[in-house]
């Protein structure tokens, strides 16, 4: 191929236009499993509402995104953190499950145990605490 076929192909935007669609196809695929996961998160909203949304933001993409973001943009960072905080207390209390169900271990022994956890860090005073009364109870 002739390198002045190849810069008339190359220079004339072609490249940069198709690498901006491709970018904005991307950002818009993030934006829809975004504002899905908010949607269905959302327990108070009904059904006919998140119907309308879907029908809205896949018709009209960009627009009915950013509406979207702008009417409802509080409250997916509020159920956002609410998720994480009942996934971490889900975790925590995997944690003291295990931790407490260990061989039949003494209460002295659970007693040092939570205090090897709490001086590496692992738990927090509240916790440790709790196990302790846990272990003395």
């Amino acid at each position: 191929m002739p390198a002045s076929t190849m810069n008339a192909s190359f220079g004339d935007g072609s490249v940069l236009l198709w690498m901006l669609e491709f970018f904005l196809f991307i950002i818009w695929f993030w934006l829809l499993i975004t504002i899905f996961s908010d949607l269905f998160r959302d327990h108070e909203t009904s059904g006919a509402a998140k119907a309308f949304w879907v029908i809205f933001v896949v018709i009209l993409p960009y627009l009915g995104a950013l509406i979207y973001l702008i009417a409802r943009g509080g409250g997916m960072a509020e159920r956002n953190a609410k998720q994480a905080a009942a996934m971490q207390a889900q975790v925590d209390a995997r944690i003291r499950a295990a931790a407490g169900s260990g061989s039949g271990a003494s209460s002295a022994e659970q007693i040092a145990q939570a205090k090897s956890l709490l001086d590496s860090g692992a738990i927090s005073q509240a916790e440790f605490d709790a196990l302790k009364a846990k272990a003395l109870a």
